[in-house]
């Protein structure tokens, strides 16, 4: 492992997706949201991330376009990522929803054409700091299987929901497969294996190495109940026009909804009861030898505070290798 200051984090970041592109204004966008990744100890969403964004960059012959709204009402728009990267689509669709959520109390959006839109807790959160609850859902390339098969029909397919609270929002964030693309991607890099029971190979064989998986299928989780969920978010992510099955890293659905609880109950009193009863839910009596009781989102407070006070991450040789010759333009 190689220790970087965080500073020092962000500027090969930042060198490496400028080398690829990307404007200094597009560059801040996702190299807060990778470092955001870095900070709570999501590792397979931070650096190595970057890695990724430059292959795709690179193996996409056509450029990509402009991100536009193809449709909108007061609460609703539809955007065209343009085959963007989802962190610059994610931030413009959240951006219209707050807005929209402002004026009319609630607001529904989707992106269509992008890829790699990243944690769904990220925007939540923002969203929460501006008042507001609401849930997220993305579809994707079909690299998950459904219960009981071994061919992928679903996409690693996150679902979030955020409500927001003082001194810290309430963010449920999932997967709906046994693995992220992200985490089976960096596993690869670094010649690691993938747990027992988690993928399956092109034919179906159970396989521990993520290489394979990603020529073949993830497992669903939570059994048929994650399954079922998986293919829920997956039709909402298609709400937005995406393709149910895209080709590649490509065409990924991004569905948000977002709610002014202020159309509704008071909205400092909410908050005030959203934080009272998370207290309470830690406050449960643990199971005998067991760990205090946790909220959603709180491992990824305490992480992103520890590391933030710590001032340093630490990220695979590979990965800073790799980001350096990325910047060098090797």
């Amino acid at each position: 492992m190689t220790t970087l200051s965080l500073p020092d984090a962000r500027a090969l970041v930042a060198a490496a997706l400028t080398t690829c592109g990307y404007s200094a204004t597009d560059v801040e966008t996702i190299a807060d949201h990778l470092l955001d990744c870095e900070l709570r100890g999501l590792s397979f969403g931070g650096l190595a991330r970057a890695l990724s964004i430059a292959e795709r960059r690179r193996a996409t012959e056509t450029p990509p376009q402009p991100i536009r709204i193809v449709a909108q009402t007061p609460v609703s728009a539809t955007v065209d990522g343009g085959d963007q990267v989802g962190y610059l689509v994610g931030m413009h669709a959240l951006e219209l929803a707050v807005a929209k959520a402002h004026a009319q109390g609630v607001a529904v959006v989707g992106a269509r054409n992008t890829w790699y839109t990243g944690m769904f807790s990220y925007y939540l959160e923002k969203a929460a700091a501006a008042g507001l609850a609401g849930m997220i859902a993305g579809s994707g390339p079909a690299v998950v299987a459904p219960h009981g098969g071994t061919e992928g029909r679903f996409g690693t397919n996150p679902i979030a929901f955020g409500f927001p609270a003082t001194p810290a929002p309430v963010i449920w964030d999932i997967g709906t497969s046994t693995v992220m693309y992200g985490e089976a991607k960096l596993k690869a890099r670094l010649g690691e294996k993938l747990a027992s029971g988690h993928a399956y190979d092109a034919a179906g064989a159970p396989t521990l190495d993520p290489a394979a998986a990603l020529e073949g299928a993830f497992g669903v989780w939570g059994g048929h109940k994650g399954s079922g969920l998986a293919l829920v978010v997956q039709l909402l992510g298609m709400m937005s026009g995406a393709a149910a099955d895209p080709s590649g890293v490509a065409d990924c659905g991004f569905f948000i909804v977002l709610f002014d609880p202020g159309v509704l109950t008071d909205a400092g009193d909410y908050r005030r009861r959203v934080a009272a009863f998370a207290e309470s839910v830690r406050a449960t009596r643990p199971v005998e030898g067991g760990s205090p009781v946790r909220v959603p989102f709180d491992r990824s407070v305490n992480c992103r505070d520890e590391t933030l006070r710590r001032g340093t991450i630490d990220v695979p040789e590979a990965v800073v290798t790799a980001l350096r010759r990325e910047a060098a333009g090797v």
